[in-house]
């Protein structure tokens, strides 16, 4: 690709029919020096989104790929908050595929916020909880700004999702580490217990 790069008609910014660029595609498969070789070209927009508003730093945040996170983020131009149209934050997409290292190499960075939520009204943490992802959960929980008993759009804290999907690990760590009220109503009234009871989640 140095090669191609060199000819003074390759633009390394052009898109594919789905709006994703050479960067955006370095990011989606993990190719770190790939990625350092196209962030070395000065035109190249590090945080320009595909035609869902993905930039390449949340699609790697989506597959897991923290060695391409870092080197967006030392790049500079980079925000490590910016949102896709559904209003995910990479932070948040981190957590809902249980991305550990992913999350880690965001938190590590200024201007990331660990409690923000999404156009749902989930947190990470909430994320985190609702996908089973016990590793990430822990991450998130031991930031100080992260409300372990804050609602999502529906009603549920972080406990509430994890009983009622049954998810017996996360419940004993939000238990053990989250300082969380385990006999909390929802918006409908119904506390965790009743919530792992009506879906017949005997072990949460």
């Amino acid at each position: 690709m140095k090669v191609l790069l060199k000819q003074g008609e390759v633009n390394p910014e052009r898109p594919d029919n789905y709006g994703r660029t050479p960067l955006q595609i370095a990011a989606l498969c993990g190719h770190e020096g790939v990625a350092k070789v196209i962030l070395e070209r000065r035109e190249v927009n590090p945080d320009r989104p595909e035609y869902d508003g993905r930039t390449p730093l949340w699609i790697a945040a989506q597959y897991g790929h923290g060695g391409v996170a870092q080197i967006l983020l030392d790049r500079g131009g980079v925000s490590p908050e910016r949102p896709d149209n559904y209003g995910r934050t990479p932070l948040q997409i981190a957590a809902q595929y249980g991305h550990e290292g992913v999350a880690k190499v965001l938190l590590e960075r200024g201007g990331v916020n660990p409690d923000r939520p999404d156009n749902y009204g989930r947190t990470p943490l909430q994320i985190a909880a609702w996908g089973n992802h016990e590793g990430v959960l822990k991450v998130l929980l031991e930031r100080g700004e992260v409300d372990p008993e804050k609602l999502n759009n529906y009603g549920l804290t972080p406990l509430q999702s994890a009983a009622q999907s049954g998810h017996e690990g996360v419940v004993k760590v939000l238990l053990e580490r989250g300082k969380v009220n385990p006999d909390k109503l929802d918006n409908r009234g119904e506390t965790a217990l009743l919530k792992a009871t009506r879906y017949g989640h005997e072990k949460s």
